[in-house]
């Protein structure tokens, strides 16, 4: 399994919306080389550093294919005119959430990375997009891309190969994460599956852990909705 990194993009600390937030969504194309390092790719921000970025969420990867999807849903808006409109930091195009598994280990570059976990979308996406529920959207969809955690830091490039390079929990799909969290989301079995496995963020485990004792489901609102949120 291989793809070529048609756009690697970074973004810069910048005003979104009305409160003017801080964030580093608007990732544009970079020409060259730049460093990934364990934390991400050198001259790309965070602006909030407690839910984006750090060491389980270096690099996110969009799939450019799924574009075309959202114009069929949403018309040609302006930001899914070139990749970015997610603020990605890898667009590629043939891998998707249904082929790329948690823990698969590609070579990107002189890097090795690991896929760490599926996006969980926020409110930013309705700012940056102009429509109030896209983050419900792209989380019902599960049009929501994925992160990686840098194993070997190094040089990458658009341009480059990434190349899967091992599987180590190729029954885990990010489908099959995206399910149990947002559709089948009582599924006892499949949370104590999701809770057991040692290559999802503690965070995550922590979700599935959560609703086995609590049986029922967190809130999404605050995420999803921000300050619309009840």
């Amino acid at each position: 399994m291989a793809a070529i990194l048609n756009h690697l993009l970074t973004g810069s600390l910048a005003p979104l919306g009305p409160r003017a937030v801080p964030s580093g969504i608007d990732k544009q194309p970079v020409a060259g080389p730049r460093r990934l390092t364990r934390t991400g790719i050198v001259g790309d921000a965070q602006g909030d550093p407690r839910h984006h970025g750090g060491p389980d969420k270096a690099v996110h990867h969009y799939p450019f294919q799924h574009y075309a999807a959202w114009i069929a849903d949403l018309g040609p808006l302006p930001r899914l005119g070139q990749a970015g409109g997610f603020g990605e930091n890898l667009s590629t195009a043939g891998l998707d959430e249904t082929t790329v598994a948690v823990g698969d280990v590609f070579r990107l570059g002189t890097a090795l990375i690991e896929v760490s976990q599926g996006r969980q979308p926020c409110w930013k996406l309705n700012i940056r997009f102009g429509i109030a529920d896209m983050a419900r959207r792209v989380q019902q969809t599960g049009r929501t891309g994925w992160y990686y955690r840098v194993l070997e830091e190094g040089t990458v490039a658009a341009g480059d190969t990434l190349t899967l390079v091992e599987r180590r929990a190729a029954d885990w799909p990010l489908a099959r994460l995206w399910r149990i969290l947002y559709v089948d989301v009582l599924n006892r079995d499949e949370l104590r599956a999701m809770a057991a496995q040692p290559r999802l963020p503690e965070g995550w485990r922590n979700y599935a852990e959560k609703r086995l004792a609590a049986g029922q489901v967190e809130d999404w609102r605050s995420r999803l909705d921000g300050d619309r949120a009840g």
